[in-house]
């Protein structure tokens, strides 16, 4: 797979909600409690403000718009962010897959999407992955999710058998192409992994690392895969992910090993030689100077506690697959 598609493998994104929601008039709504979640929406009709926890500038969100909220932050969505806030928790039912909400009569503004949760003890990692809002409002790039968006409103409105699963599929669609737009468009232009996909020669160089995690890989050989002398190869990967490409790879090879010891019954030895390590203590150090913990604690604790990537595992330097 793809580094894109391998991410979001591991975030293992469940949509367990697709609705839609009606406002009209003045309205203010209040979203917290997103722990390990993400929300995919589009902006049928109308338009409204979108305000986003740690985010300078909020975002106008006009007609056709589509917006990913990755990171779980608190946020608020309304016509006017003066007004005083209403939680979104007295307003929109316990959680259950379609319908549409409606706010005072509703008419004036109509959005539709989906939110996900996702699971793994690093999930959070993972979405610090991402951009903290990623807003789509090219109509080039709406056009692109408008029979997603279209498909949605129809399944919503006219419930039929299986329609529950088809929201889930369309959601999923919605939330891929609008993190490829993203991509396309430039607008990754934070350090870190994410941010990163959207220049050519690192992205070659980090494709190859998860197409081959195990192999061996040398600064030279990264750089040929990215067209670029070693030196200015090394320079740009650190400047562009916020870290070195052997950093890089080693961490995502603990991303790996972490995953099958949650999901698979595997060996902690067999996970170690599967990723390129000659002795499972040499590949336990590096997981524990990773995650913080052995691999067998981290196995045991699964289903009790969380553990998660040490930030100071490199001197200076952030958990790899921090960005923005």
């Amino acid at each position: 797979m793809d580094p894109l598609s391998d991410v979001l493998s591991l975030l293992k994104p469940r949509s367990h909600v697709s609705s839609g929601f009606d406002a009209g008039g003045d309205w203010l709504i209040q979203f917290t409690d997103l722990h390990e979640r993400i929300k995919c929406y589009s902006v049928v009709s109308g338009r409204c403000w979108l305000s986003v926890e740690d985010v300078a500038d909020p975002v106008r969100l006009e007609a056709g718009d589509c917006f990913v909220l990755p990171g779980g932050r608190p946020f608020r969505l309304g016509s006017n962010l003066a007004l005083t806030p209403v939680d979104a928790g007295t307003i929109f039912p316990p959680e259950r897959a379609g319908g549409v909400v409606t706010v005072n009569g509703g008419g004036d503004f109509f959005l539709v999407g989906s939110r996900f949760t996702v699971s793994g003890q690093h999930a959070q990692a993972l979405l610090r992955t991402l951009p903290p809002i990623v807003h789509i409002r090219q109509e080039s790039d709406q056009a692109a999710l408008r029979w997603a968006v279209e498909r949605m409103m129809v399944e919503l409105r006219e419930p039929q058998p299986g329609g529950s699963l088809v929201a889930q599929h369309l959601a999923h669609m919605m939330l891929l192409q609008a993190l490829r737009l993203h991509l396309a468009d430039g607008e990754g232009n934070h350090v870190g992994w994410f941010s990163a996909l959207a220049d050519k020669q690192i992205c070659a160089a980090i494709t190859a690392m998860h197409a081959e995690p195990a192999y061996r890989w040398t600064l030279h050989e990264l750089a040929e895969r990215a067209a670029m002398s070693r030196s200015a190869f090394a320079m740009k990967f650190k400047a562009t992910v916020g870290e070195t490409p052997m950093d890089y790879l080693i961490r995502w090879r603990m991303m790996l090993a972490a995953d099958r010891l949650q999901n698979s019954g595997d060996a902690v030895s067999t996970i170690a030689f599967s990723l390129g390590y000659e002795s499972e203590s040499s590949f336990s150090a590096a997981f524990k100077r990773i995650m913080g913990c052995s691999p067998r604690q981290y196995g045991r604790n699964q289903n009790r506690a969380t553990f998660a990537p040490r930030a100071d595992a490199t001197p200076g330097r952030r958990m790899a697959l921090v960005a923005n």
